[in-house]
This record gives structure tokens, sequence and C-alpha cells, in this order.
């Protein structure tokens, strides 16, 4: 929530921007808002608290859900189907001075009735070379699996992900293909990553499954 300097009431205009009202009548800025948040901006994504609410969700998913949308990481989009508020779109930007950065990559995050006892479910949905994902787009992260805690978020599993995208780990692979030319060459693996999933272009659309249109193409 943004605050004004008399207080912690949101100013005016953004109350009437964030408003669900407001996007009824302009349904295609709710893309455009859901672009400036991906990128950094401080601008709403549509306001889903009122089916938060009506839902038979735990209070702690809302909780962890509200933080996404109101306050998310540096180059990661994470927002909620309206279908199924434990099935999440994610977006991540492959981190600068990485073998991917440039990229955009789309996952799918799902958080099962067990969460927060059991971790949730992710996988790249966008292709990908790397060592830790295999052709299938699951990912070998300890957070994961036996490292699993209660005490973590989706947040923390989502910045894990975008900090294995900066440094590959051949020696705990998923692809064993990929770690063998990771250790052999490591420079041509970097190339390799680099070349065939680069976004192009990212264009404002209407689709509903995720905030961002992407065209990827082989070099």
């Amino acid at each position: 929530m943004q605050k004004t300097h008399s207080g912690n009431k949101r100013p005016f205009l953004f109350s009437v921007f964030c408003s669900p009202k407001f996007f009824s009548l302009f349904p295609f800025l709710s893309q455009f808002s859901k672009t400036l948040n991906f990128f950094g901006f401080p601008f709403c994504f549509i306001n889903r608290s009122s089916s938060m609410a009506n839902s038979n969700l735990p209070r702690r998913i809302i909780k962890e859900t509200q933080r996404l949308l109101s306050e998310p990481a540096p180059g990661i989009s994470a927002s909620p189907s309206e279908d199924n508020m434990r099935y999440f779109n994610v977006m991540i930007l492959g981190p600068t001075q990485s073998p991917y950065e440039g990229g955009v990559f789309k996952l799918e995050l799902f958080l099962p009735e067990e969460y927060p006892m059991a971790a949730p479910k992710v996988r790249f949905l966008t292709k990908i070379y790397h060592p830790n994902i295999d052709k299938l787009g699951r990912i070998c992260l300890d957070i994961l699996k036996d490292k699993w805690s209660p005490a973590l978020q989706i947040r923390t599993v989502l910045l894990s992900i975008q900090a294995l995208l900066s440094a590959p780990n051949p020696d705990d692979p998923l692809s064993e293909n990929i770690a063998k030319h990771w250790k052999t060459n490591e420079a041509e693996a970097v190339e390799t990553g680099m070349d065939p999933f680069i976004c192009k272009w990212c264009m404002m659309t209407g689709a509903n499954d995720c905030p961002l249109e992407i065209t990827f193409y082989a070099m």
C-alpha cells in the first residue's frame, strides 16, 4: 500500500485507478497495469481482494498473494488464476549478466492443499537450456524438495528460481547432458543457453493467461 505524506491513506487517483470498477470500464488498462508492475513500476494489478475474501483460501495464502501483487519482486510477476486462486501464472526476466539475460520465462506455480507444510509445485513452461531444469520444465531446487520449510514462502521460491538462472549448478543436475556440456565447455554452454530462447520482443496484449505475449526465436 502506498502512503501519502499525511498518513496511510492512498491518494485519490491511486484509489480510483486500483478499483475493480475502473478496470471494468477500461479493460485494456488491466494489461497495461500488469506490464508496468512486472517491470517494477508502482501500479496495481486488478484488485482481487474480494475474490480471495470470498474463497476458502487459508489466510496465509491470501496474505502472500496480496504481497506478491502489491510488492512484486524485481523481474518477477506472479498472479493467481481467476479460476483457481492456488494456481499462479509466473513470469521471470532473465537476470542481468546471466546466460538468460534478455529472456522472459513463463512458469506455473501451484499450491497443494497441504501448503505450507508441503512445497509449491513449480515448473517452467518456456523452454530453457539449463542443467537444473529438464525438458518438461521440472526444476532441481532443494527448497522444492527435502529442504522445504513451512517458514518459506512463494516469494522465496520465485527468488530462488531467479537466482538459479544467475548461477546454474551442473554438479547437481536434472539434465545430465546439459550438465556435461556445462562442465566440458562452459562458454559454449552459456552461449547455447542464451541463443535459442532469448526474447525478441515483448508486447502488451489482451491475453488472459499472462501479462505479456512473448515471441522467442532461434538466433
